[in-house]
């Protein structure tokens, strides 16, 4: 069975560099210590790894907060730096690597052009995007040109948390051990929180009545959204009344979901009831997740052979063109 992820993660040093330097910095990136060599690694080390647990395909991007929080001139210049770096590795490796574009969201014209750029010229599958830039969220229209320029080229936009704002920060994870702190604000609760939150407000903000092709991707088992939806859909359309469908409908047209990070079967079971096979993709989150628990979880899982191979490889196929 051919096994294919999509959220696997890299890193630069001048990206570290320049977000440990930012206002926000010391607070954003995190020490990421053995991991680092691993985020660095677009070759022998990761290809090791990714054969050892026999993962065919990573589709790679960079981790957060990518340029998001930098000036626009830094952002533009090192979200094309890691894409260059990206497409290097793709080139090299076409038949195990494939890439998802790093955005310069401070200047929203800006990232539309490179989006184009890195899927015209590299055959890049998309972009992601992870969460807020600078506390405002997609459904602002100021970030709208990246929606157009991806329906346009019929990629989707990959959405990956990131992290919390001072101000958020400060009320909601204050008060508690720094570490304890931290985790509660990442992947403990906070992110998976916020983004099920993001993708309310895009869906409320009318950008898939604006760009009816667009699809997105999500992770981590639908960011808390399939185990909600209904409550979501039942509270909020009544009220949506700019609409023109209803909020779950929306969810299910233009997402998918991938299972980064989330290794148990109850998170897949539900998203299987209220999604179906055909909108989930296999991916681990390597090297925040281990690449074999993720296998094992995708064999070991109890569902259909053929919800299987589409979940493994089949809907990536389809979806990126791989």
């Amino acid at each position: 069975m051919r096994v294919i992820t999509l959220e696997e993660h890299f890193w630069t040093d001048e990206l570290t560099e320049a977000n440990r330097a930012a206002p926000s910095g010391a607070l954003s990136v995190p020490r990421l210590g053995p991991l680092a060599d691993d985020l660095r690694d677009l070759g022998a080390r990761r290809l090791a790894d990714m054969d050892a647990a026999g993962i065919d395909v990573q589709v790679l991007s960079v981790a957060p907060p990518a340029a998001q929080e930098l000036d626009p001139e830094a952002a533009v210049r090192l979200s094309r730096d890691a894409n260059e770096r990206l497409a290097a590795a793709v080139g090299e490796y076409p038949d195990r690597f494939a890439g998802f574009a790093t955005l310069p969201t401070p200047d929203p014209d800006a990232a539309a052009a490179e989006l184009d750029r890195t899927v015209t010229a590299y055959g890049f599958k998309g972009a992601m995007i992870h969460g807020h830039t600078g506390g405002r969220f997609l459904d602002d229209e100021k970030f709208w040109p990246i929606f157009e320029r991806a329906q346009g080229l019929g990629v989707p936009v990959y959405l990956h948390p990131t992290y919390p704002t001072a101000p958020v920060r400060e009320a909601y994870y204050s008060g508690l051990d720094t570490q304890v702190a931290g985790a509660l604000a990442t992947g403990g609760w906070g992110w998976h929180a916020e983004t099920g939150l993001h993708v309310l407000r895009m869906i409320l903000g009318g950008v898939f009545d604006r760009f009816p092709a667009l699809q997105m991707i999500i992770g981590h088992m639908g960011e808390n959204l399939p185990f909600s939806l209904a409550r979501a859909d039942e509270r909020l359309t009544p009220v949506a009344t700019g609409l023109k469908r209803r909020v779950g409908d929306y969810f299910r047209d233009h997402f998918y979901v991938t299972t980064s990070g989330y290794f148990t079967d109850p998170p897949l079971l539900c998203t299987l009831m209220v999604l179906g096979a055909d909108r989930i993709l296999f991916s681990v989150d390597y090297p925040f997740a281990s690449n074999g628990r993720g296998r094992a979880f995708l064999d070991g899982a109890p569902i259909s052979e053929a919800d299987r191979e589409k979940i493994a490889h089949g809907n990536a196929e389809r979806l990126l063109g791989l």
